[in-house]
């Protein structure tokens, strides 16, 4: 079984600051970690290659320093890692960085892909099923866990507003990771050690079969144009009435603000 997972480094969203003149994210300083989804996802690979002797390569699209990410994915128990840097790449949306992936993926031999179910920095949901859309593989999102039938027959859990699934599904496939799936292994020293003495293989825009127009600011149809903190909220205020009493004010707040 040859597993790939997708990672993304991303900036620690408990340590960003918002530029309150331009409205752009205050990256300078901040520490970057492994997404959490996708470490979920990398969690969910190792367990199969515990249990089934499967190859996990993890693989990137990112700045010379998300060679960091490969590292602690080594580290992790990962068996090759990928890094996907090239200055075409960059300005990349989410539909330009899927073609990437797909199209470093379509150099690759696997029977799984697992991506996390979003990213932190952007919180789209969009890069696992535009990169399975691209392959034209089946695709199963916000998994939790993932069982092996027999052969290439899995059956995984997805998780759902109204509460769960259970789907049965063949490789070659897709799947979506949770963050909450499993809690993510510790890095052994030794393999910190090993992981540094690791090839972490670096691919140009060269390397993959994608037109330069599908690629980074070019291949974008969408910007974002700016970025903003969520608005506190005034501290509210707390009642201990009987019902009539309570619809009453209920209706006169209604009415002071204009909504009835």
């Amino acid at each position: 079984m040859d597993i790939v997972v997708c990672i993304k480094q991303v900036p620690d969203t408990t340590e960003i600051k918002i530029n309150p003149v331009t409205g752009t994210l205050i990256r300078d300083g901040v520490p970057s970690i492994m997404n959490p989804d996708d470490k979920g996802g990398l969690e969910v690979a190792l367990r199969m290659k515990d249990s089934m002797r499967a190859n996990v390569t993890v693989i990137t699209m990112g700045p010379p320093q998300a060679d960091a990410i490969l590292r602690e994915a080594l580290a992790m128990g990962a068996d090759r890692a990928i890094l996907l840097t090239d200055r075409k790449f960059a300005g990349a949306d989410t539909l330009a960085t899927s073609n990437a992936l797909a199209g470093a993926l379509k150099c690759l031999k696997w029977d799984l892909v697992i991506t996390g179910r979003q990213a932190i920095d952007g919180d789209t949901a969009q890069v696992g099923p535009q990169t399975a859309e691209h392959l034209g593989i089946p695709q199963i999102s916000y998994v939790t866990d993932l069982v092996h039938e027999n052969g290439n027959m899995f059956s995984a859990r997805k998780e759902t507003e109204d509460g769960y699934q259970i789907l049965e599904f063949e490789t070659p496939a897709l799947i979506t990771v949770l963050s909450s799936a499993n809690k993510a292994r510790y890095m052994s020293v030794r393999g910190i050690v090993e992981a540094y003495g690791k090839e972490v293989e670096v691919w140009g825009a060269d390397k993959i079969d994608v037109p330069e127009e599908k690629l980074g600011l070019k291949g974008s149809p969408t910007k974002v144009k700016q970025a903003f903190a969520k608005g506190l909220k005034g501290a509210g205020e707390f009642y201990e009435v009987d019902p009539e009493e309570a619809v009453s004010i209920i209706i006169s707040k209604l009415k002071e603000k204009f909504i009835i």
